[in-house]
């Protein structure tokens, strides 16, 4: 189990990255950090990197390579063209935290934005400091780079989470604690890849809020969170109706109007419930047979024209 305490992220990303004596001796959670920073001026700097008149080190932006740590997987194209247009104008302000990577290139452990956005500016060269971290401290840094700076998607955020926990063997409070959040921020952010791939590749492209998809995780029974999902798409639903609806679905509403007109009518056969479950399932949304299964009918819910095209290319397998 890693340590507790030390360099709590909550103190930002300057006290992450610091390397203090303690930490050069291997002692306390600085362990993992082994400073090759401040090189001084005349000595042997590693190939690819140069350094001023003042002493600040720069290298090719074409030797560095995003940190394979890197929480973010997508990068707002809009954004990084602004960064770009101030960059062009004020030059790349903070240095990129870099690691050799062999061959003369540099693994990016901090700044992968400003890196891209350098790119599209032109810049031939950047500044850096050059540091060594472990993986583990990699993920801590360009975690919480990036939900300090720019927010990551809930899924990235949500998978950062996780990869530090299991990378340091944390808990949940105690990945709170590295990136200085409060628990039950992590606990529902990590509550989201349990959601079908589907729903998260939702998440990731903005069709769904994080409001959206704790509604869906609250509903029980997968075919019911499958109809309330393409209720959402389809539908436009507010958070607050995907909420009424998860719980009209969880007994609410739904089940408790079941039971009423089945204590009418009788239980519905068992043969024609599972085959009706099926068709939700199939279809994602809610379906009901009327009838025996000999003869009867079967109603299918839509909730918009795009909605309905769904429906009948599933169903005519066009």
């Amino acid at each position: 189990m890693a340590k507790k305490g030390g360099l709590g992220l909550g103190r930002g990303l300057d006290a992450l990255m610091k390397t203090s004596g303690e930490d050069r001796k291997g002692a306390s959670v600085g362990a993992d950090i082994v400073s090759v920073s401040d090189i001084a001026a005349g000595a042997k700097l590693p190939e690819g990197i140069e350094s001023d008149a003042d002493g600040a080190l720069w290298a090719d932006v074409a030797l560095l390579q995003p940190n394979p740590r890197q929480p973010r997987k997508e990068f707002d194209q809009a954004s990084l063209e602004e960064l770009a247009s101030s960059i062009k104008e004020h030059g790349v302000v903070q240095p990129i935290i870099v690691e050799p990577a062999g061959e003369k290139n540099f693994f990016i452990i901090a700044g992968e934005r400003r890196t891209r956005a350098a790119k599209l500016a032109g810049l031939q060269k950047v500044p850096v400091q050059i540091r060594r971290y472990n993986d583990q401290k990699k993920l801590e840094i360009a975690l919480i780079e990036n939900i300090q700076r720019t927010d990551l998607n809930p899924i990235e955020e949500a998978a950062a989470y996780y990869n530090l926990m299991q990378m340091g063997d944390l808990s949940q409070d105690e990945a709170a604690q590295r990136v200085g959040k409060k628990r039950s921020t992590v606990a529902n952010a990590l509550r989201l890849l349990k959601l079908p791939d589907d729903m998260q590749a939702s998440l990731i492209e903005g069709k769904l809020t994080a409001g959206h998809a704790r509604a869906l995780l609250s509903v029980v029974n997968p075919a019911d969170q499958r109809v309330l999902f393409n209720k959402i798409i389809a539908g436009g639903l507010s958070v607050r109706q995907a909420e009424e609806s998860a719980a009209s679905f969880n007994g609410g509403g739904r089940a408790a109007d079941a039971k009423k007109k089945q204590k009418k009518r009788g239980a519905k056969d068992t043969d024609i419930a599972a085959i009706e479950q099926r068709f939700i399932e199939k279809l994602g949304t809610k379906c009901k047979i009327n009838g025996t299964l000999e003869k009867g009918s079967i109603e299918i819910d839509y909730f918009s024209r795009a909605d309905l095209d769904r429906l009948y290319a599933l169903i005519s397998g066009t």
